[in-house]
């Protein structure tokens, strides 16, 4: 009925269908206009985490402002005349550009202990390097020895100092947020182009004081900015390799022309109309998708390659028969097939909905409409051009037989012994690899270290205290204003000074904490700069001769201090309305052996058990406990739900071949190829992260099509021969070639992933071809070897 209806509508209208076809093509093709990229760092966070809310509650309460960081070394001695000249005149130009707040440099930071004037008048005049009149070597040493500035404008060695660029906000966002999804979106990509073309500028500044030294641009803004730009290329290297990989295949399989132009075009239509669908739905995509164009068309293709295969051999078997015949025969023995293949893809495609990260269940559901699409286009597009064309051009003089799949069928006929105890010994290696697994978030390591990324951060990290933020927030209990439990230092106070917050927050046990915990923290190997009230404490301090400040003192002295020092060393690291302390710190993000997770339990439980701080009376917020949620939460979602991509593409052998054993058999090649490249990845030691994470499922998903593809056609070989040998050796010489044209497109088409600048999807690409590769080969040794060991159609 359905076979019927097919042939009635799709197979015997190519004309119409074929202009149904361009009608859709150009309909999708017109909304590709609104295909977009996305790389802000929002796209790698989970949805609705509280975590996130936290960060957005202490940046507004501390401020913070959107900056960059330049990393400045210059070619002769910090404070030469010529090297601050040289940073001053670097300064001013930055300070020039329309969209700079504020440039904060060596020379901006308030010199206190540059004279024997009287405290109070240091603070209320202070000096800065760029002044005349300032002994800069002293002023210098100030700065390096500063508890605030070293390793943050400065690094240990003096060598390298940091500039910190800040940018001005867009006010209209604020009058954006009551408008329509629509205008906030195109508002953020005029944001995004704006941040691109001042990156641009800035970059062209550093360009024109090359001369002065080695200058180095970082900062959240450039590393999304630069990411965008690392999807752009991706997707044009991806597509176009991937497209003249494929197009190499085909003539090295079909050597026709017509067999090169008709999958191409379906894969072309595919990708189009997707894009299409993208750009109306107002799907973004990100990192994690970029490279959902190249699986796109390894996919269309391999359906192609599978039909086309079929469709010459039935000419071959049926010369006599016409070719609307063939074509009728080719679709009716490939749809379930390959609708089965599609569906078991998908089913692992969607595992990715699981994650709770936005992007990634945007990645399933991409790929779960781009199958759909190549389904339909492959089954109504390939016929209607084959329709069009002449016998002569889809006739071959000899459909030869492969080598490496008759080796492979040889090897399944006479070595079953030697096969399974290999798959048992990959069994083994794979479970202990997997035990070794552990999920990471090195963000510098995502990127080459050829790129301006990479050396930027890794010289931050090194010399300026560190990459990746932390915070810790310290709540303190309410203190009632009764005499006896006021400190000591208080008995003196009048009435009024009482009555006075600012004064009376600075008791000896708040401040006892801070310090505790600051010096905590400090000793930590894997954290780098940190800051806190304790910093300016230990300032105020060195400028009071040594002499520890009392609470009193330290009260009057938040008093006196200008509002210019105190808006920028004091207020981001005490909140005394909120009643707590900020400690801010840097992780080491370069540092072998890191393992952030680890980190963070060691923190919470230290501050509870060492330093006996109650688990309500101090919190941890910022980006790492944001990356450690992602991937904690990818571990979990991933990992834990591979089980439920195995339930269910067993479920769906179960549907399609109706026979337990043989949907037993079925998975098993394919589970483990797959659990043993998770476990490869255990054993070399690479940590897990958002995209290596899901190579499992995906594998599982593309994989095991190469198994429905051999059993159907084993199933329909049998029913002829009655001999299992015999069959085995026709499916290897028929779909088996199929097989390995499809896998070798494969594993060459995620190999063209080496050539992306970002890490992970080099990962992705390498393992996930490997593991293709290793799908394939079980396909045609262990799964005929089981089949044959089983019997699961009868003796």
């Amino acid at each position: 009925m359905l076979a019927d209806l097919y042939q009635n509508i799709v197979l015997k209208n190519p004309k119409k269908i074929f202009i149904l076809l361009l009608i859709t093509l150009f309909s999708f093709g017109y909304f590709s206009k609104d295909f977009r990229l996305d790389a802000s760092s929002e796209t790698l966070l989970i949805e609705g985490d509280p975590d996130l809310e936290y960060l957005k509650e202490i940046t507004n309460r501390y401020g913070s402002k959107e900056f960059l960081v330049l990393t400045y070394t210059p070619s002769e001695g910090m404070v030469t005349s010529s090297s601050i000249n040289n940073l001053l005149s670097l300064k001013y130009k930055i300070q020039s550009l329309d969209w700079v707040h504020s440039v904060i440099t060596l020379l901006d930071i308030p010199l206190l202990d540059n004279s024997d004037a009287p405290l109070q008048d240091r603070l209320q005049k202070f000096k800065t390097l760029k002044d005349k009149d300032v002994n800069k070597d002293r002023g210098f040493r100030e700065i390096l020895n500063s508890p605030v500035f070293r390793n943050f404008v400065i690094s240990e060695d003096g060598k390298t100092s940091g500039i910190i660029v800040n940018i001005k906000e867009n006010q209209r966002l604020e009058n954006i947020q009551n408008k329509s999804k629509y205008e906030i979106e195109q508002y953020r990509d005029q944001i995004k182009k704006q941040n691109h073309k001042n990156i641009l500028e800035i970059r062209d500044v550093i360009k024109s004081y090359e001369d002065i030294g080695k200058i180095y641009l970082g900062g959240i803004p450039m590393i999304a900015d630069d990411m965008m730009t690392f999807i752009k290329s991706d997707i044009i290297v991806f597509g176009l390799g991937v497209l003249l990989f494929i197009i190499a295949t085909l003539w090295f399989v079909f050597r026709k022309l017509i067999w090169i132009i008709v999958p191409i075009s379906s894969c072309f239509f595919s990708v189009v109309i997707m894009m299409g669908l993208l750009g109306l739905l107002g799907w973004k995509v990100t990192v994690i998708s970029s490279n959902f164009i190249a699986l796109m068309l390894i996919l269309t293709m391999a359906m192609n390659i599978h039909i086309s295969t079929r469709f010459l051999q039935l000419k071959k078997t049926y010369p006599s028969k016409t070719k609307l015949e063939i074509l009728s025969l080719t679709t009716n023995k490939m749809f379930w097939p390959i609708l089965y293949t599609v569906l078991t893809t998908i089913i692992a495609f969607l595992s990715l909905i699981f994650s709770e990260i936005k992007p990634i269940i945007d990645f399933g559901w991409m790929m779960t409409f781009g199958l759909i699409t190549s389904f339909i286009i492959t089954f109504t597009l390939l016929p209607t051009l084959l329709n069009f064309t002449t016998t002569t051009n889809i006739s071959i003089k000899k459909y030869e037989e492969s080598k490496i799949t008759s080796f492979l069928g040889k090897i399944s006929l006479n070595y079953q012994k030697i096969i399974f105890t290999i798959s048992i010994s990959i069994i083994g290696i794979s479970v202990f690899g997997i035990s070794k697994l552990e999920v990471e978030n090195s963000f510098i390591n995502y990127f080459s270290k050829k790129t301006e990324i990479y050396r930027g951060m890794k010289l931050i990290d090194e010399k300026l205290g560190g990459t990746t933020p932390l915070e810790v927030i310290l709540k303190f209990p309410e203190v009632k204003k009764d005499e006896n439990e006021l400190d000591d230092n208080f008995d003196d106070w009048e009435e009024e000074d009482l009555q006075d917050n600012e004064k009376y927050w600075f008791t000896k046990d708040k401040i006892n904490k801070i310090t505790k915990v600051h010096n905590y923290l400090d000793d930590l190997p894997q954290i780098g700069k940190v800051l806190s009230f304790s910093s300016i404490i230990d300032v105020a301090t060195q400028l009071n001769n040594n002499k520890p400040l009392g609470t009193l003192e330290m009260g009057v002295l938040y008093t006196k201090i200008p509002d210019s020092i105190k808006n920028e060393i004091i207020d981001p690291y005490i909140s005394i309305k909120d009643n707590e302390a900020r400690i801010s710190l840097r992780i080491i993000d370069s540092q072998k052996n890191l393992r952030r997770n680890d980190l963070i339990n060691k923190i919470n439980y230290d501050l509870q058990n060492k330093l006996g701080i109650e688990k309500d009376r101090y919190k941890l917020g910022g980006v790492l406990i944001l990356f450690n949620n992602l991937l904690q939460s990818l571990f979990k979602s991933q990992i834990l739900t591979l089980g439920l991509v195995m339930i269910g593409i067993f479920v769906m052998f179960l549907v399609l071949f109706r026979n337990i054993k043989l949907s037993l058999i079925g998975v098993v090649p394919n589970f483990i190829a797959a659990f043993f490249i998770l476990g490869i990845i255990g054993l070399i030691g690479i940590p897990l992260d958002m995209m290596t994470i899901t190579i499992a499922a995906i594998t599982i998903g593309i994989a095991v099509d190469n198994s429905i593809h051999y059993i159907y056609r084993f199933k329909e070989e049998f029913e002829n021969l009655k001999n299992y040998n015999e069959t085995l050796k026709i499916c290897h010489s028929t779909v088996g070639t199929a097989i390995l044209n499809t896998s070798i497109t494969i594993v060459f088409g995620f190999s063209i992933l080496v050539l992306s600048k970002f890490i992970p999807t080099i990962y992705f690409g390498v393992f996930t071809g490997l593991a293709m590769l290793l799908a394939m080969v079980s396909v045609l040794t262990l799964l005929p070897s089981l089949i044959l060991f089983i019997k699961p159609f009868g003796k």
